[in-house]
């Protein structure tokens, strides 16, 4: 796992082994530093940096990728915690010319941890995709729109 981004509550990480691969639109996670099982659990400052970093997170793939040859339509952004069960919160980039996970489709992720497991793995963010969206995160909280968020 690369990581992405570290805020005061929560770690932003591209997965080595995604649920979406680098081609179809990327993926990133961002996981709380401590474990909740869910944001109902949150304190306020808490649950108003994590609507900030997904918006931030999701505007930097949206910038980033489609630089780096990642032609991102949009992000759909899912709160888990089926297989690992506490909050963590998934982003997934939807590229128009996606191959194995066609835009404008549910995205298709086996039922099981152990169906994920079994499942060849597929192409990760790069080091250069994980530098690049780091630079644009750290740009975008220093916007008027996110500094005083």
């Amino acid at each position: 796992m690369q990581t992405v981004f570290e805020a005061e509550h929560f770690v932003i990480v591209a997965p080595a082994r995604p649920h979406l691969s680098r081609e179809d639109g990327g993926h990133m996670i961002i996981n709380p530093k401590v474990t909740v099982e869910d944001r109902t659990q949150l304190t306020r400052v808490q649950a108003v940096e994590l609507v900030k970093l997904t918006m931030v997170a999701g505007a930097a793939m949206q910038t980033v990728l489609p630089r780096r040859g990642v032609d991102i339509w949009r992000i759909n952004y899912q709160d888990n915690g089926n297989w690992r069960h506490e909050l963590h919160v998934h982003l997934y980039g939807r590229a128009r010319s996606s191959k194995r996970q066609p835009y404008g489709h549910f995205l298709s992720i086996p039922l099981t941890a152990e169906a994920f497991k079994a499942q060849p793995g597929l192409n990760a963010l790069t080091a250069d995709d994980v530098a690049e969206l780091k630079t644009e995160i750290v740009r975008l909280l220093a916007t008027d729109k996110y500094k005083n968020f």
